[in-house]
This record gives structure tokens, sequence and C-alpha cells, in this order.
């Protein structure tokens, strides 16, 4: 009863993260694994239980998607889909000690960039006389290696969604946050859908439950909560997520 109360928090925890600025994998996967279930396992459970709660928090943004520069968001969306069952694929595959092994330092780029990325952009901008911006093609290419490591292991894809969206496009993180939140929930529904036909995801059933309950409910509240924040005040809580995430990710290896 224990474990199923404490996995039902963390599922509150990193619902409530993913909705407001990503991170809630770094909640959802120590927790599984420390109530026993092995790094791969707790992986799938996580992306399976995180599912239902991003989609809540999609639901909240419906109304409040905006195009991504001059990418459709039914293409990115296609896009999102196709890398995380790729990713997902790689998972049950491949060992994931390697890839484990540079997310700090993935995180870390994506925290300066989403830190600096509108003034960098700016600033190459003034430099080269033009804007900056990315092709449709080339976010879209982006967006598919970023569904890949979704699928694959998903440590704060949000934020590298955001870091990618800021340095090639200029784009706000306030404004971005709704598409970040709806390709979020594309990754997980097809990195899922593997998952609970190839791996061993529905082996912790009380676990999975209670994830899933409390990511729910924290994915919905959280989006309720990011939609009335100020725009400054929504940047600094991605921000701040971002660099507690990046820091505890070291930490942790």
């Amino acid at each position: 009863m224990l474990e199923f109360l404490l996995a039902l928090l963390a599922g509150v925890a990193a619902g409530v993260l993913n909705a407001m600025g990503g991170g809630g994998t770094f909640v959802a996967l120590p927790a599984l694994v420390a109530f026993g279930l092995s790094p791969v396992t707790a992986n799938a459970v996580s992306r399976v239980a995180l599912v239902p709660g991003a989609v809540a928090s999609a639901w909240v943004y419906r109304h409040d998607l905006t195009p991504v520069g001059p990418t459709s968001t039914k293409a990115m969306t296609v896009v999102s889909v196709a890398g995380g069952g790729v990713g997902a694929g790689l998972l049950l595959v491949l060992p994931a000690s390697s890839f484990d092994t540079a997310v700090p330092w993935l995180l870390a780029f994506a925290t300066l960039i989403l830190a600096f990325g509108r003034q960098l952009s700016k600033a190459l901008s003034s430099a080269l006389g033009r804007s900056v911006s990315m092709s449709s093609r080339a976010v879209l290419i982006g967006q598919f290696f970023l569904a890949v490591y979704g699928g694959y292991f998903g440590g704060a894809v949000g934020i590298m969604m955001m870091a990618l969206w800021s340095i090639g496009l200029g784009l706000d993180a306030a404004e971005g946050n709704p598409m970040r939140i709806f390709q979020l929930a594309a990754i997980y529904i097809s990195a899922t859908a593997l998952f609970l036909v190839a791996s061993d995801a529905l082996g912790a059933p009380a676990l999975l439950t209670a994830m899933l309950i409390g990511a729910v409910v924290g994915g919905y509240a959280g989006a309720h909560v990011a939609r009335r924040l100020p725009a400054w005040l929504l940047r600094g809580v991605i921000l701040v997520t971002a660099v507690i995430v990046t820091v505890l990710y070291f930490l942790r290896g």
C-alpha cells in the first residue's frame, strides 16, 4: 500500500513537471527502480504510465496550438509518432548504458541553448544580416531524432525540443509550450504501443496503475496552472526545471 501511494505521488509530480517544463521521467524512472524494477522495465513502465498524463495536458492545450515555424502540426506529429516508435524499438534491442552515459551532457547542452537560444539567434541574425530560421525539412529532421531519443529514454526530451525551436526559430518557450506538450503525447503514444506488445511493462500492474492515475491528475492540473502563468514566469519555470534536471542527471551519473 505504501508503494502504491508513493508511486501515485511520483506520478503526480512527473505529470506536473511534464506539463510545465519537462523532466517527469527523472521522477518516474528512479521511483520505479527503487521499487525493485530493472532499469529497462522501469523505463517502459514509466513511459506507459505517463501517456495518459501527457494526453490530458495536450487536451488542455488543444486550442493553443500554433505551428512551429514553417512546419505544419500534422507533419510534426507524424514525425514524432514515427521517431517515438523507432526509439522504443531500440530500447528493446540495444543496451541502454552507452546512451545513458551521454544523457547528462545532452541535457547540459540543451539547457544552455534553452537559456541563451533566443539571444544567440538574434546575434546570428545580426552577424549574418538576416533572420536565422530553420527550414521545414530541418525542423522535421531534428524532431525525428528528438522523438527517437524520447522513445528510447525520454529524459527531458521536452526541454531539448524547446532548445531546438529556440535556437533554430527564435521561438519563445512560453509560446512553444502547447506544441511541446502535444508532441510529447505523440512520442509517448507510439512508444507505449510497442512497449505494451513487446516488453514486460504490464508485469507490475499495481505500480503502473498508481503512477498512471497520478500522472493524469498531475498532467491535467499542471497544464491548467501553466496556461495561467505569465509568459515570463513560465519561461522561468521551464528554465529552472531544465537546470535542476541537468544537475540531478550529473549527480545520478
